[in-house]
């Protein structure tokens, strides 16, 4: 760990106990070394302490790209996004998922790190659901997606960066880095996946939606026959009016599901469809 580190959860470990309105301080000298105060200095930036006073966790093992072990045993999923997986026992590596855990490694296995939570705070797997951050208050989330190491991937109703995930998912696709310049990801025919067949892992489809179907838990944007996007009718507040999709191109990006000879791909939020114009 270096000084500039230690000096931090010193100062912190110090104000702990403040109100939340107390703060630290950083600022870079000449020689380009951080350094962390109670006290405003000149040319300082204030770091708000009720963002950085929550409890530090020691990363043991970084499994993928999403997924953590903390010390004690306490595994964790990186709320908001999805990366390739990496080889099991059971299962290859899809592409890209070795390149995005081995960034997360690079940055926090051995380290210390924030978590920040949101509505729900376990998954149906009893792993901790959580935003993580770096002792220097580095969203490790957003910076998947930023790098194109990770998709957006927002399950309500965990919805907290979402706007910003969404935004740094634009960024990356316009940039085509990471997974957004890679074939295995590039669009496909929606019309395609009856003959294609399943199709494992994160998917993007292009097609035009012909109607709109509800059901009592969905609402249906309809490919074809055999190929529809299913929108929870929980969730359909977040869509707006889905009429604005009908008869024009749109890509799907999710995982394909099938049952018998249909196919369909479960969008629970905005950020799953993209108008092409």
């Amino acid at each position: 760990m270096t000084a500039g580190k230690i000096l931090l959860l010193g100062v912190l470990a110090s104000l702990v106990f403040v109100s939340s309105e107390a703060a630290v301080f950083r600022w870079i000298d000449s020689t380009g070394r951080t350094h962390y105060s109670d006290r405003p200095q000149p040319g300082a930036q204030e770091l708000k302490l009720n963002k950085l006073a929550a409890p530090f966790y020691y990363v043991q093992r970084v499994y993928d790209g999403d997924t953590l072990l903390l010390k004690g045993d306490i595994r964790v999923r990186l709320l908001g996004i999805d990366t390739p997986e990496v080889e099991g026992r059971y299962r290859a590596e899809q592409v890209g998922g070795g390149s995005a855990r081995d960034w997360l490694r690079q940055r926090i296995e051995g380290q210390k790190v924030r978590l920040e939570f949101d509505q729900e705070r376990h998954d149906h797997y009893q792993r901790l659901l959580a935003h993580v951050f770096t002792v220097e208050g580095k969203h490790l989330n957003l910076l998947l997606v930023e790098e194109g190491l990770a998709v957006v991937s927002i399950f309500p109703p965990n919805l907290k960066y979402g706007t910003q995930l969404a935004q740094a998912q634009e960024r990356a696709e316009a940039a085509r880095r990471g997974l957004w310049n890679m074939p295995d990801y590039a669009p496909r025919p929606i019309l395609a996946i009856p003959q294609e067949g399943y199709q494992r892992g994160w998917r993007r489809y292009q097609g035009t939606p012909v109607a709109i179907r509800s059901s009592r838990k969905y609402v249906r944007l309809v490919f074809s026959k055999q190929v529809e996007v299913r929108i929870p009718q929980a969730q359909l507040n977040l869509f707006g009016k889905l009429e604005r999709y009908l008869e024009k191109q749109l890509e799907v990006r999710g995982w394909v599901s099938r049952r018998k000879e249909n196919y369909s791909i479960l969008v629970r939020h905005p950020s799953g469809l993209k108008l092409l114009f």
